[in-house]
């Protein structure tokens, strides 16, 4: 990873497509740790995390999620998912954050140096262009370590630098004894208010 010490940093977090990604890599993200981690590289301004949330139903499995995050340094920026049914007939939820994400980065742009974008969508492209004609630096993290890769190509291309998930592992793991603890307390309770945070909506990876 390139950062100097004075820039003023920012995380865009593509909440799903994180997930996703890390997910595909075979491990769990400490967000505690993800933080601790950007805030060693610069002068870190804002994390910023967006997903889409189910208002509908009585219990959101991301919900504890959002909340946990809202109360440890992470601006959190949702939305209310939409169901529809495809040409097929099949139950489909739409969750797309990405237009929140753009006006986001493009206004919060003015005072920052580096955004840091977490996502492998193609469609961030021209943002990641639009920021670097405004003078920013723009590094784009997902992986090319799994099959498919998780990242579009014009967007790695794009980025001035790509960083590979895969490779920040070792620094942003959640520790597995934690998700052992966790998982058993669950099968000898029945219910864990120490919510999983890994428990993303499948469904919105899909979008």
């Amino acid at each position: 990873m390139l950062f100097y010490p004075a820039e003023r940093i920012a995380l865009f977090i593509d909440g799903a497509n994180l997930y996703a990604t890390a997910k595909a890599l075979g491990f769990d993200i400490d967000y505690k740790k993800l933080l601790a981690l950007f805030r060693t590289k610069g002068h870190l301004v804002r994390a910023l995390y967006y997903t889409a949330l189910a208002e509908d139903q009585e219990y959101s499995s991301i919900r504890p999620l959002v909340d946990w995050l809202d109360y440890n340094g992470y601006t959190m920026v949702t939305k209310p998912t939409k169901e529809f049914t495809d040409a097929s007939g099949r139950r489909k939820i739409k969750g797309n954050m990405d237009i929140e994400l753009t006006v986001d980065a493009m206004e919060l742009s003015e005072h920052l140096d580096h955004l840091v974008l977490f996502s492998g969508d193609g469609d961030f492209r021209s943002l990641v262009e639009a920021l670097q004609q405004k003078g920013k630096r723009v590094s784009v993290v997902s992986t090319l370590c799994t099959q498919p890769s998780m990242i579009a190509d014009e967007l790695r291309r794009q980025a001035d630098v790509f960083i590979d998930l895969a490779d920040l592992e070792e620094e942003v793991c959640r520790n597995p004894a934690e998700r052992a603890q966790r998982d058993q307390r669950d099968a000898e309770n029945d219910y864990d208010s120490d919510y999983d945070m890994q428990d993303e909506v499948d469904d919105l990876t899909e979008v």
